[in-house]
């Protein structure tokens, strides 16, 4: 079928902010639609309140909105744009419920807007399930034995009648959101209340457990003459049970029988013919008793989903792209593949190689979280490897995740080794290594590998873990060669006769430093005699056709055999090393920057080839880069690379600290690093030569000290003063940063927090109670600096710069400061020599600017800064880095003025029992951003799109500590004035009474009922002002931001996040919402 004409203007709907369970395989899949359909000529309206992403820039829709996600603001958006139709099927279950929602209410067909590839009776069908389950069931296929219940008393019911085990899955949510397994009636109850408050329908389905059965997902796609095509399977290596998004998964399918898979197949044309599918991806999830065969469906996503974007990256087969042009009409026939340019989309892909995709946790953010894997999603990023076999592409996938890891084990970073256990010990440590396999966390994969060392049969680790028998031989093989490299390799390294056992360890996945390890010697060693012996890796294409036909994308993949694939040219060659994995600190704002450095080398006639191994992002695209290597961004991975590419240069301040890592050993091999020197950047990490730095320029940094022991610690904290803010010199994103009040919390850090030795000391600094944080962004060119966005931070110092809010141009700085900032900035950018981006960090206190940090590399602000400036920062210092300077570009920010807020987004929900106080650690996901012509309506905007939306009326909470106090007063007096009613604790309450504002008195838990948290359980609060006394979880404010948290109430844990709540709500009362695209804003006067 031909495209359709009578549809115009087409409405995207994006993901929101990156959450656990969404993350950002949505702004790849929304940054296809919009690029599909602008290619076919309509006009794209882009609704997403997340800045970070590369598909809301200005010219990847025709109108871009960044504005909350909510029923009211896409409204808005509809009533100003009028749309012909909206594409629901890219922003994940955010907007498949936005859609859904709009629909019920008769907003779609008000506007007369439909919805393209999939009809609201569709996704009903296939998200509620009473009637997914009797749709499935009129196939004849089966679904798990299971209930919908409205209450406690129905789940207790049904649970008792099918028998416990029950898994619980709450309606309507994305990652398993406040479901999971119950072994008994009292976990049970804990589930129906977090379930019940996390369904937006108060409903949750507890279905009988089918753990330990595989777990297979089929990726489909299907177009209106209902041509059918399997994309890819995908088989978890962990059984039913934990949450797929958890487990590592392996594709194609590798334990599959043919027979089980054309079940597979045929089930999975069934039910997305009868649900209602009319045209796009689809992802089903299916698990199968390995003991007789029966299969059940678990679920189907009628959208593009998390292993959309894994299978279109395993296979090569664009998903999103074709998922949207199927919407507007199109037939899979009449799409080519893009891959091979001769087939059509209706060629389903084969491939001839492994892919592996492991999670990654950030459990060390969260002390004291239950690190357990089950059906709720807790993982923050994925990483992908290909590879010849499963156990080539496993190695490379564990040292893809940057987290000290080089492989399966063998890189001498465990704690022990089997081998080395006295033969008395051993029986007590195979009993632990035996919990470690019954208890799925993270770890468990290097517990398998002790497992079999020690002597465990295959039958008993399968019986253990519910883990297929050919994945744990395949591991038992490992373990196997990994003996006889630890026996045979010392006496080889260096000579001619070890080319054979050192042959087989590459094609087995083995890095360099593993190999190192085993043999007792160093990488450097071990690389210099692999490739004296010409032991180099070769690159094969990613082809979705198994070599049938010639592919035109220069898609790539190490492996250690014959024949290269690879077309470098070696002419005009500039690398860009992405940032890997998301995590907390690290996450798609640097995939962002990643983009718009290829965009600005691809437009200066530079060949441009993308290193990553981030499955969920933009940057692995296959046509962002002229050449897309899906490698590890390790030292050695990068280097063969360069090797083969012998680029003019490599950019690394765009992927964050991952890239940056390797600056200077690149350097030392003649790679040239462009932009900013290594030379640069070190002076600006050594904290020594730093300092002196300052000093020379004349400006100030709060007093410090770097401490080798515990004393040194002791002996600078009280030099100084207290408080300190003590961090260790190892790490970044805040982990293990701490402010301390005095000497026996100082002791107490050193001796728990980190472990400190001459190579690690501790970072011991001043810290500055009461100052307001500032972030810049800049741009230097070596002769002249810029700076784009001045960020005055909404906390008070000592919430880290990712997790503050923060407003674009400050809302309270004087302008005197603020000139001063961009001074120091620019003599900052100057002295450094940078060229490129530059963020700094300062805090103010009594009129004085203090240094903080610098970091000469692209922030997790950019993003936003280029979107409220509307000035392209990464591009503009990527033209920088290649000799350009800052005169020949106009840097004055177009339209009209504005204010933007950047707001953190935080996973609190899903790790129950975490205080959410914030301070030095980043404990942030995502962000969003609001945007307006006041501050207040850009922060009422903020907290919309967080999903903390402020109340525009009812009862405020007050429970601040005593230093606060003073400053609530002409806070309590605005709420009062608003119309509100104040409780107030005892302390708060007498305070607020005795200066004359009227404030009701609440009870603190333990001093009778109702109390507080009976007042927030029973929807009585509408807004909490807690400032906190402690961190103790046995404190009451502990428990009140808890529940909060549980209750989805609005809650301010400082005096600055309550009097900007204040002015969003008086704002939002004056004015109202109003909605306006940034292109608009971007608009001259």
């Amino acid at each position: 079928m031909p495209k359709r004409t009578d549809i115009k203007s087409i409405m995207i709907i994006g993901s929101g902010p990156i959450v656990i369970g969404q993350a950002c395989e949505f702004d790849y899949s929304g940054s296809q639609a919009c690029q599909a359909l602008r290619e076919e000529g309509y006009r794209v309206v882009l609704v997403n309140s997340n800045p970070a992403t590369i598909m809301t820039d200005s010219q990847m829709a025709h109108a871009t909105y960044i504005e909350p996600l909510t029923v009211e603001a896409v409204e808005k958006v509809i009533a100003k744009e009028r749309p012909d139709a909206i594409l629901p099927t890219m922003g994940g279950q955010t907007g498949l419920n936005l859609a859904i929602k709009m629909a019920e209410d008769g907003i779609l067909d008000r506007y007369g807007v439909e919805l393209l590839g999939v009809k609201p009776e569709a996704i009903a069908m296939a998200e509620d399930r009473e009637l997914f389950k009797k749709a499935i069931e009129e196939i004849g296929l089966e679904v798990c034995a299971s209930a919908y219940v409205s209450s406690e008393e129905e789940a207790i019911a049904f649970a008792a009648k099918v028998g416990y085990p029950v898994i619980v899955r709450p309606s309507f949510t994305l990652g398993g959101t406040g479901g999971g397994i119950a072994y008994n009636v009292e976990e049970l109850k804990e589930l129906c209340t977090s379930g019940f408050e996390a369904s937006p329908v108060h409903q949750l389905l507890i279905e009988e457990s089918v753990l330990g059965w595989k777990e297979i997902e089929v990726e489909v796609m299907k177009d209106s003459a209902d041509n059918f095509i399997v994309v890819c399977t995908i088989e978890n290596f962990d059984p039913m049970g934990i949450h797929t998004g958890d487990s590592i998964t392996v594709a194609p399918a590798q334990t599959l029988t043919a027979k089980e898979y054309n079940v597979l197949r045929e089930a999975s044309y069934k039910i997305v013919k009868k649900i209602g599918l009319e045209s796009g991806g689809c992802n089903l999830q299916y698990a199968l008793n390995p003991k007789n065969g029966r299969v059940v469906v678990i679920e189907m996503n009628p959208r593009v989903s998390r292993s959309s974007a894994l299978a279109s990256k395993a296979t090569g087969f664009p998903i999103a792209k074709i998922a949207t042009k199927l919407a507007i009409g199109y037939g899979l026939d009449e799409l080519p593949n893009d891959i091979t340019g001769t087939t059509s989309a209706c060629c389903e892909p084969a491939i001839d190689y492994c892919i592996v995709k492991v999670p990654r946790f950030d459990f060390v953010k969260f002390p004291g979280v239950d690190q357990t894997l089950t059906t709720q999603m807790k993982s923050v990023g994925e990483v992908m490897a290909i590879g010849r076999t499963f156990k080539e592409a496993l190695q490379k996938a564990l040292r893809s995740l940057e987290q000290d890891r080089y492989g399966w084990g063998a890189d001498g970073e465990d704690e022990v080794e089997a081998w080395e256990i006295p033969s008395g010990e051993r029986k007590g440590y195979l009993e632990e290594v035996k919990r470690q396999l019954r208890i799925p966390t993270p770890e468990r994969i290097f517990a398998l590998r002790h497992a079999l060392q020690l002597g465990m049969s295959t039958s008993e680790v399968c019986e253990l873990t519910g883990i297929d028998p050919w994945f744990i031989n395949n591991l038992k093989q490992l373990v196997e060669f990994e003996a006889k490299l630890r026996e045979e390799l010392p006496s080889l390294v260096g000579a001619e006769e070890g080319k054979g056992i050192l042959w087989e360890a590459k094609r087995l996945g083995y890095s360099d430093r593993q190999l190192a390890c085993l043999a007792g010697n160093n990488e450097e060693a071990i690389r210099s005699w692999r490739e004296g012996l010409e032991i180099k890796p070769v690159y094969k294409l990613v082809d979705s056709c198994a070599g049938e036909y010639h592919a035109k994308t220069p898609y790539f993949y190490s492996t250690y055999e014959s024949g290269n694939e690879a077309r470098a040219t070696g002419k005009n060659t500039v690398i860009v090393l992405g940032g890997g994995p998301n995590r907390i600190g690290q996450g798609i704002e640097f995939d962002y920057c990643c983009v718009q450095a290829a965009m600005a080398l691809k437009a200066a006639g530079k060949e441009v080839v993308m290193i990553n191994c981030n499955p969920e992002t933009v940057s692995t695209d296959y046509d962002i880069s002229n050449r897309l290597y899906f490698e590890p961004l390790t030292l050695e991975d990068v280097l063969s690379i360069c090797d083969l590419e012998k680029p003019e240069g490599v950019v690394l301040q765009f992927g964050g600290q991952t890239p940056l890592k390797l600056a200077l050993d690149l350097e030392k091999r003649g790679i040239p690093v462009l932009g900013t020197s290594p030379h640069a950047i070190d002076l600006a990490e050594d904290r020594e030569k730093f300092a002196q730095v300052l000093r020379d320029l004349g400006l100030k940094q709060p007093d410090n000290g770097m401490a080798s022991s515990q004393e040194e610690a002791i002996e600078i904290a009280s030099r100084i003063g207290y408080p300190v803010l003590v961090r260790p010199s190892y790490v970044l994103g805040g982990r293990a940063m701490e402010v301390v009040y005095d000497e026996a919390a100082l002791r107490l850090y050193m001796e728990q927090a980190v472990k400190v030795t001459p190579d690690h000391p501790v970072l011991v600094d001043k810290f500055l109670e009461s100052a307001v944080e500032v972030d810049v962004d800049a741009i230097a060119d070596g002769e002249d600096c810029y700076v784009a966005g001045v960020m005055e931070h909404i906390e008070l110092a000592g919430v880290h710069s990712g997790d503050s809010a923060c407003s674009l141009p400050p809302f309270s700085l004087p302008d005197e400061i603020i000139s001063e900032i961009k001074r120091q900035t620019k003599m900052l950018g100057l002295a450094l020599g940078v060229k490129g981006l530059l963020n700094i960090q300062f805090a103010v206190r009594d009129g004085e600017v203090y240094l903080l940090e610098v970091n000469p590399r692209a922030s997790r602000t950019v993003p936003f800064v280029s979107k409220a400036t509307g000035i392209p920062l990464a591009q503009i210092a990527t033209k920088i880095m290649l000799g350009r300077k800052l005169s020949e570009f106009d840097l004055n920010p177009p339209g009209k003025p504005r204010i933007a807020v950047k707001e953190a987004v935080f996973p609190f929900i899903k790790f129950p029992g975490v205080d959410i106080i914030l301070g030095p650690e980043m404990r942030s996901t995502g962000e969003v951003m609001g945007i307006d012509v006041n501050f207040g309506m850009a922060f009422a905007k903020s907290q919309m799109s967080a999903g903390m939306p402020l109340p525009l009326s009812g009862t405020v909470l007050l429970t601040v500590s005593d230093k606060d106090k003073e400053a609530l007063l002409p806070i309590a007096q605005g709420f009062l004035e608003e119309g509100f009613r104040l409780l107030a604790t005892e302390g708060t309450a007498k305070f607020l009474q005795n200066h004359g504002i009227e404030v009701e008195k609440v009870n603190k838990i333990g001093e009778g009922r109702p109390n507080l948290l009976d007042r927030i359980k029973n929807n009585e609060i509408d807004l909490v002002i807690n400032t906190p006394v402690g961190k103790d979880p046995r404190t009451d404010e502990y428990k009140i931001r808890r529940q909060v948290i549980a209750s989805s109430v609005s809650v301010m844990t400082t005096i600055q996040g309550a009097k900007a709540a204040l002015a969003a709500i008086r704002a939002c009362k004056d004015n109202g919402l109003d909605v306006k695209s940034i292109q608009e804003y971007y608009e001259s006067n």
